[in-house]
């Protein structure tokens, strides 16, 4: 049985991309992306919402060339290696491989994909995973917090929900960046406003 797991990269006041849609300051240094390609190894399908898999898509041909480096040659085998869906109602089609689309996000059909899942299945993008972490699906919640304050943007966690966390890694970089890795207690969410 697998585990869905929520991964973002944010500021250290909760946010994936500022005010302007730039998110170039979180961009992972190679101490970094190695200890999220080792992290990703445990993974088995990801789920993505449209931003995040526009984003994500460059990795489809990025690191196959002569000049990438190790680690982006390991992350976009990586990626490439797995089944992703993307949740998106207004994407006419996805370009990549292994790729498929659905309209809209059902947490029954979710559950049902976790639960056959091997592995891991990580949920990206905060729009998708807040209607995964409202649905109580959500066993992990995992965060890079970049040394930096943005001031607003685009939050990493939906706004009035509420979860019983513990903490159960945390892993401090050298550029500044630290993991956070939570648990996330049974009851689902709770307090929502």
């Amino acid at each position: 049985m697998g585990q869905l797991v929520y991964v973002s990269i944010g500021s250290l006041d909760g946010f994936v991309a500022d005010t302007d849609g730039n998110f170039d300051w979180s961009a992972p240094d190679e101490e970094v992306h190695a200890y999220l390609n080792e992290r990703d190894a445990q993974v088995s399908v990801e789920l993505y919402g449209r931003r995040l898999y526009e984003v994500m898509q460059v990795w489809e041909t990025y690191g196959t060339g002569p000049d990438a480096t190790e680690v982006e040659r390991v992350y976009g085998e990586q990626w490439r290696g797995r089944p992703k869906v993307v949740y998106s109602s207004t994407l006419a089609s996805v370009g990549t491989a292994r790729t498929r689309l659905e309209r809209r996000f059902d947490p029954r059909a979710v559950r049902r994909l976790v639960e056959e899942a091997e592995g891991q299945v990580s949920i990206g993008g905060p729009e998708l995973a807040g209607h995964a972490l409202r649905a109580g699906l959500v066993a992990r919640v995992e965060c890079y917090v970049a040394p930096v304050v943005v001031g607003g943007g685009t939050p990493w966690l939906p706004a009035g929900l509420h979860l019983d966390l513990r903490l159960e890694e945390e892993y401090r970089f050298s550029s500044g960046v630290v993991h956070l890795a939570y648990e996330v207690l049974p009851g689902g969410p709770a307090g929502e406003a």
